[in-house]
């Protein structure tokens, strides 16, 4: 298993970045893939999305200063580029960032790609009811266990902020599940 400092190393050298490139795919396609699809919910959307992540590091590494680990910066490059696809898609649609969400979320039972019951539906109703950053907090600590301390990197938020963030969230769609 080659060492994040190695794999670093290798995407900024000229001859070994296409191949350290397939490294970081493998390593970090489908994680990242998770990440993006509860953000957009959308199969097709999260795909376009993570291949727009993959170009925009690809074209990056060589800015990446290493003040946080590589995993946590190509995790805030991922969440942008979800933020920025919503962003776009509800403006496109001229809707809000949520009747955006809301549509994804109409259309999941249809998704031939989602495996979730009437269950999972349900806590991804009450995910998008909540405010966008406490959206990110739940859905990166609760499905991807994410640890306080990358979300800070990834984020870019104190992890006290973080862990409010996290229990108001939880709050708010215990409240959401009793009452719906």
């Amino acid at each position: 298993m080659i060492t994040e400092t190695e794999l670093l190393k290798q995407l900024k050298s000229e001859t070994k970045k296409n191949k350290a490139f397939k490294i970081l795919l493998e390593l970090y396609k489908k994680r990242l893939y998770w990440h993006i699809r509860n953000i957009v919910k959308s199969h097709n959307d999260a795909d376009d999305v993570l291949q727009n992540t993959f170009i925009k590091v690809f074209k990056n590494i060589d800015n990446f200063k290493g003040d946080s680990k590589l995993f946590s910066w190509i995790y805030r490059i991922a969440t942008n580029e979800a933020i920025t696809f919503i962003n776009k898609k509800a403006k496109r649609l001229k809707v809000t960032n949520q009747e955006v969400q809301k549509l994804a979320l109409n259309n999941l039972t249809s998704d031939v790609y989602f495996e979730g019951d009437a269950i999972q539906l349900k806590l991804q109703n009450a995910i998008a009811t909540l405010p966008e950053k406490q959206q990110l907090v739940f859905n990166m600590r609760y499905f991807q266990d994410i640890k306080y301390k990358h979300l800070s990197e990834i984020l870019e938020t104190s992890e006290g902020a973080l862990k409010a963030s996290y229990h108001i969230a939880v709050k708010k769609i215990e409240a959401f599940l009793t009452h719906n």
